[in-house]
């Protein structure tokens, strides 16, 4: 130890020692003043005597243990035991509390943005000259998966040479001002800068099947924006403000605030979609001949600019005078790290197949994955059908944002109750037979449109609109579903897991049923749509097999729902067992007052 930290030691072991001289000094006045007389019995001082020797001998193992140890957290927390306590409000400290409001403005901003985003590419890329809702499985085929694994790779990249501020700035502002220049820029030039012409001559000589991947060359720019938007969700969402909270919030901490962040993004999709709504509808009240959609735009990435750069003040506030004084997580030590199933694809197959429990677990992700994907792209080319207008296109997707966010907001509060009255498996059960259900509706107002426009006729609508209402609230339970039903069910489903198969099956559903339940549907839409000429014509393919998804869906959820409860018997009857075989027990009996008293005793072993 050197000279330093000896004297580190050595002045609060002196601090303390003079304390023990007070406390001894102390106890010495208080033997004088009890006795009330000017002689004190030999009793009482040999009781005083011994509550000294007492205190002193406690003072210098006390003392003995700082120089020992030289432990600083010790003398810190020996320093700080007088100290008043911290005021606090709503159970956090007000370091706390900053944190936390500031993260939840943070995230509230962010969502705002991605919720526009969003809308605004679906409606960009699915009413574009020559494209439709056919284009998206495309584009998150061939170009947003490419795009978001350079994007990533990038990130690394730089992540290696700059630090977390740095890192933070250039990630966000380059995004901001690719979007700002779209609205102001990039749109307005795109009959200049669009290759209208030529893929039109090319289209005529390969026919309409291929409209949808030429389409994306015609409209490069759209789907470049449909992209970016992409990336934010899950770069500035995933990897900046989550990187940014677990660095800066302890574990007790993350405890009280991310639960809480879940049901704020729910209010920033309701505040966005009316913000959406109010801009779409921008177009009735301009005169004759103005772009109202690209008026539209211009209010709406404005409001993108604004947001995004109070997220970057937000930001550096926090870093410039909250962090400084705020508790941060601490280093871990250095610890041996658990072994973790890195495994490759063919490995993950066969575990995969090799457990029966994994398998239906597998059969959950990829069937949500894929259904959603399959309903989600024909809604939106019936939403076109309806609103051909961007600007009604829009003020419709505004609706929808701001019904998920309420409904998601319900369903989060709701799902502990069903969880708790009815268990995991009618928590699983709910996805699956709801969409099954609604997609029943809804492929027989596509299929059967004419047939049923007598019926739809008498409750004023058309079969279209009927078909595009009910899309929605199929696409709205979906998504509030996921997040408060889906997740859960699928997270606590690995909980009664041997320690092997959870970290095992974990690793192999990661690699296998994520990016097959995300791309699975996309590409069967593509074979399909190349198969059959157009989304239209493979309609009702596109219904078989959903039908035939869900059902397997519903089928795996059983399953797995009778094998998670005979697991977590299993694990109750292990763990009561375990307590039998303990050598305490605890007696009882009524003491004074007629209270019942408790006492853990040793078993007998003839017991």
């Amino acid at each position: 130890m050197n000279a330093t930290a000896m004297k580190a030691v050595r002045k609060p072991s002196a601090v303390v020692a003079r304390q023990g001289m007070r406390s001894t000094n102390q106890v010495m006045n208080q033997v004088r003043l009890d006795g009330r007389q000017q002689h004190v019995s030999s009793s009482s001082s040999r009781a005083g005597t011994q509550l000294v020797q007492k205190a002193r001998i406690a003072q210098e193992v006390r003392g003995w243990q700082l120089r020992a140890t030289g432990n600083k957290n010790a003398i810190v927390k020996a320093a700080a035991a007088d100290e008043p306590e911290e005021k606090k409000i709503f159970g956090m400290s007000m370091i706390s509390l900053g944190k936390f409001v500031s993260l939840a403005f943070m995230f509230f901003c962010i969502l705002f943005n991605y919720t526009i985003l969003r809308d605004t590419k679906d409606v960009l890329v699915v009413t574009a000259p020559g494209s439709g809702a056919e284009i998206i499985p495309f584009l998150k085929t061939w170009l947003n998966l490419p795009l978001a694994f350079g994007f990533m790779w990038l990130y690394s990249k730089l992540s290696n040479v700059m630090g977390p501020q740095r890192l933070f700035y250039t990630i966000i502002f380059p995004f901001l001002a690719f979007f700002t220049s779209f609205a102001f820029v990039i749109y307005p030039l795109k009959d200049f800068i669009h290759p209208y012409g030529a893929m039109n001559a090319v289209l005529d000589v390969v026919g309409d099947r291929f409209a949808a991947p030429l389409a994306i060359i015609s409209n490069w720019s759209f789907c470049l924006f449909y992209v970016a938007s992409e990336l934010w969700g899950s770069v500035v969402v995933s990897v900046l403000f989550w990187g940014f909270a677990n660095q800066i919030c302890t574990v007790e901490e993350a405890k009280q605030f991310y639960p809480l962040f879940g049901l704020g993004a729910n209010v920033a999709l309701i505040f966005s979609g009316r913000a959406v709504k109010y801009f779409s509808q921008v177009r009735a009240n301009l005169p004759p001949g103005v772009d109202g959609w690209a008026l539209s735009l211009k209010g709406m990435m404005s409001l993108v600019l604004g947001f995004g750069l109070l997220i970057a003040l937000n930001y550096f506030l926090v870093n410039k005078f909250l962090l400084p004084k705020a508790k941060l997580p601490q280093a871990s030590k250095p610890k041996t790290k658990k072994k973790k199933a890195n495994m490759s694809v063919p490995e993950s197959l066969k575990f995969l197949a090799g457990q029966k429990y994994i398998r239906d677990l597998a059969t959950l992700v990829v069937a949500y994955g894929i259904s959603i994907n399959l309903v989600e792209v024909t809604w939106k080319s019936k939403i076109k059908a309806q609103f051909p207008n961007p600007n009604d296109y829009s003020a419709f997707m505004g609706d929808f944002s701001t019904y998920t966010g309420v409904v998601t907001f319900t369903m989060m509060l709701v799902s502990r109750f069903i969880f708790r009255k009815f268990g995991w498996g009618t928590a699983a059960l709910i996805t699956p037979v709801v969409l099954f259900i609604t997609g029943i509706a809804f492929f027989s107002l596509v299929l059967f449109s004419d047939a049923l426009t007598p019926s739809i006729a008498a409750l004023g609508m058309t079969p279209l609109m009927a078909a595009v209402l009910v899309g929605a609230a199929q696409n709205i339970f979906s998504k509030s579903s996921k997040y408060s039903l889906f997740d859960p069910c699928k997270e606590m489903a690995y909980i009664p897991l041997d320690a092997e198969t959870k970290v095992k099956g974990k690793a192999a559903i990661d690699v296998v049923c994520n990016p097959l339940g995300k791309s699975g549907g996309a590409l069967i839409q593509q074979f399909l749509i190349l198969g059959f000429g157009s989304l239209s014509a493979s309609t009702p393919y596109l219904a078989v097999f959903l039908f035939g998804i869900i059902i397997l869906w519903i089928k795996s959820s059983l399953s797995l729902s009778e094998q998670f409860s005979e697991v977590t018997k299993e694990d109750i009857k292990s763990e009561m067992k375990e307590q039998d075989t303990t050598d305490i027990k605890i007696e009882s009996k009524v003491g004074e007052g007629g209270m019942v008293e408790g006492e853990v005793v040793a078993k007998e072993k003839s017991e």
